[in-house]
């Protein structure tokens, strides 16, 4: 799965904040929570929001990366850090090894990656969004109000629906996980998403390995500038199987991105 594979999946998640249409209270402040309908409406236009404008920012992505031994043993290996820039019109990344385990790599490979042939090809095979197909898979309930970061933040709980018939990626990863939602309350932005796995989960698309039921994933958002909001972390924890070696492995698979640069408008790689 790739980093822009990744980001997707799990921002899309996070999209599909459908409350049920109701005020509850929160116990500790006696100060009423935000209404449900309003609440989703306005965390998921930012979500969207911050989606498109993606494609405006490069930033630093830092993976662990998977890998398999001689003797069949599979685990999370070296540390691999790309530039990802955007060409002016958005629909072309380009992706440039600049670093492994912590050492700067010179001249290293680049990678062009068209996003609106992708974006494309998806849309044939699909009947409805990724976003909306992931909305309807999951059950969500606003639970309380905590403090993040001396921040208060709406906590949203979220589960499979039973009756769910997803057609893309995004929405059957989705009816694998159970967990909750941080929303930071005044800038109805997601902060924080942990989840457990209430099934195996694959990478490699399902040849490589499955990580066992109740394996975790978490990521992690943040304000870049005066009105966006970014990934900068995504974890999956676990332990499974080798599919083709059938011999146990342990993955703590990490994510990272930084060092977000909006690209002005008009401007050359």
């Amino acid at each position: 799965m790739t980093g822009t594979r990744v980001k997707g999946v799990w921002v899309v998640a996070a999209c599909g904040l459908t409350f049920a249409a109701m005020v509850r209270v929160d116990a500790q402040s006696a100060r009423p929570l935000p209404d449900a309908g309003t609440f989703f409406e306005e965390t998921q236009r930012n979500i969207e929001r911050a989606r498109g404008e993606e494609r405006r920012y490069a930033y630093t992505e830092r993976r662990t990366e998977l890998r398999k031994n001689p003797f069949g043993h599979l685990g999370t290996g070296r540390t691999r850090a790309f530039r990802v820039t955007p060409e002016p019109n958005g629909a072309v990344i380009v992706r440039q090894l600049i670093e492994e385990d912590g050492e700067p790599v010179r001249d290293g490979k680049v990678e062009r990656i068209d996003l609106e042939r992708r974006r494309q090809q998806s849309d044939r095979r699909r009947r409805r969004s990724s976003a909306e197909d992931t909305m309807s898979a999951l059950r969500f309930s606003i639970l309380r109000r905590e403090q993040v970061e001396g921040r208060d933040a709406i906590v949203v709980a979220f589960e499979p629906r039973e009756d769910a018939r997803p057609e893309t990626r995004e929405g059957k990863l989705a009816l694998a996980f159970t967990g909750s939602i941080w929303v930071d309350e005044e800038a109805r932005e997601v902060v924080r998403v942990e989840a457990t796995a209430l099934d195996s989960i694959s990478f490699g698309m399902g040849l490589l390995a499955r990580l066992s039921k109740g394996s975790t994933a978490s990521l992690e958002r943040t304000r870049i500038d005066d009105d966006t909001w970014m990934l900068t972390s995504l974890r999956f924890s676990g332990e499974g199987r080798a599919v083709l070696f059938l011999r146990k492995l342990t993955i703590d698979h990490v994510v990272e991105w930084s060092d977000y640069q909006k690209i002005p408008a008009g401007a050359t790689n």
